[in-house]
């Protein structure tokens, strides 16, 4: 097809997707690839990243190796450290997993580049949604210069949860992209969580550093807590933690900042808002209330979509973690919250007890029962088991009065 087309008159399609961040250039990437031929496409949002390619963010994710996202990836690694309390660094080796990171800016493209060599018809709609109506055969999606027919929507906007959860904490972080004068960083040996960082009165804090080449980073401090810092406390962060990366206080140069908010969160979202509405991304429940990670998932619930489609079944997004993931991840995000779990303790004594495979395949949702319960049998029983009665409890309460 040649390149995407834009319209702001009225339009039937078979596909309305609103929001072109990551879950809705996902889809639009899975459609490409393996979506059924001649599927219409609209693209609703405000901002054309396909054509202005923003590096407006990083992405950040743990595989076997394969992924159709591979030719974009701009490094990955099957070693990482792990830094504890302790101040003991702690050499993993991933294989045959690995560790991959993906600038927003090549996602982009990889994603204009598969839809200009597919047989899509896609019209980018400019402009935010105003609002979308379900119908019985069809759906309708409004901007401001345009009303959209679709058998099929997947919105990708924030939504709030159908039912609370008990816990509730934000991940959030500033990063920045460093490049020094000369060689500093180890670009074979990533740094995934360094816990020496001062730790918040409640949830958790680390640092990690993912290095390009010998003189570029990424070098970021991440918490776990109920609320964001303003701009002095990041920068009073990094400040203290870039030394540490450093290796003293070296001179360096920002070459661009990163800075979000994800919420962690035992709340259920929902897939599905409609006959023929779903939820993606954050949105539809892609985001692991445990670690805040969602690229992996958003990628399997994309290529679910898109094959359903070309069998010509209901598209509906698959739940992105087992029933049980969001059981456990509740009870940790409740130990976390109240205090009573240390988490730079616990998640370094995963590392220390389990192989890292073991470790990354149950925070991706990618594990079996096994696996689970290997992992579980060496978290810290006495804590653990009360967060457990309490979310029990708590859930006991929840199906007695539902209000």
């Amino acid at each position: 097809m040649g390149p995407v087309s834009t319209r702001d008159a009225d339009t039937d399609v078979d596909v309305a997707v609103v929001g072109a961040g990551g879950a809705g250039l996902s889809l639009l990437h899975q459609f490409a690839l393996r979506g059924p031929a001649g599927l219409r496409v609209a693209l609703v949002d405000p901002v054309d990243r396909l054509a202005t390619r923003p590096d407006d963010r990083t992405w950040c994710f743990w595989d076997a190796g394969r992924s159709d996202v591979d030719a974009a990836l701009h490094r990955t690694w099957d070693r990482a450290v792990v830094v504890g309390p302790d101040h003991r660094r702690r050499v993993l080796h991933l294989a045959p997993m690995r560790y991959a990171l993906l600038r927003s800016s090549d996602f982009y493209a990889l994603v204009a580049d598969a839809v200009t060599a597919s047989r899509l018809d896609v019209v980018r709609v400019p402009g935010p949604a105003e609002a979308v109506e379900d119908g019985e055969r069809s759906a309708r999606v409004t901007t401001a210069a345009t009303t959209l027919t679709a058998r099929w929507v997947f919105d990708s906007r924030p939504a709030p949860p159908v039912r609370p959860g008990a816990t509730t904490l934000l991940q959030h972080f500033r990063g920045l992209g460093v490049r020094t004068e000369a060689d500093t960083f180890d670009p074979d040996l990533p740094v995934l969580m360094d816990f020496t960082t001062p730790q918040p009165r409640q949830g958790l804090s680390f640092g990690y550093c993912l290095p390009s080449d010998a003189r570029h980073a990424l070098v970021e401090y991440t918490e776990f807590s109920p609320q964001v810092l303003d701009d002095a406390g990041y920068a009073r962060a990094l400040e203290a933690y870039l030394p540490h990366m450093l290796g003293g206080d070296l001179p360096y140069d920002v070459e661009h900042v990163e800075q979000g908010v994800i919420p962690m969160t035992d709340a259920t979202f929902a897939r599905r808002a409609g006959r023929r509405v779903f939820r993606l991304g954050t949105a539809g429940g892609a985001t692991r209330p445990a670690t805040g990670y969602t690229f992996a998932a958003m990628q399997r619930q994309a290529a679910a979509v898109a094959a359903a489609l070309a069998r010509g079944e209901q598209p509906v997004p698959p739940r992105p973690y087992p029933r049980r993931h969001a059981w456990l991840d509740a009870v940790v995000l409740r130990a976390l919250a109240d205090g009573s779990l240390s988490g730079p303790a616990f998640f370094t004594r995963l590392f220390d007890r389990n192989p890292p495979q073991r470790v990354l395949r149950v925070l991706d949702g990618a594990s079996g029962p096994a696996s689970e319960l290997a992992l579980m049998a060496t978290a810290p029983t006495a804590t653990m088991l009360r967060a457990t009665a309490l979310d029990a409890a708590w859930r006991l309460r929840r199906l007695r009065h539902p209000g």
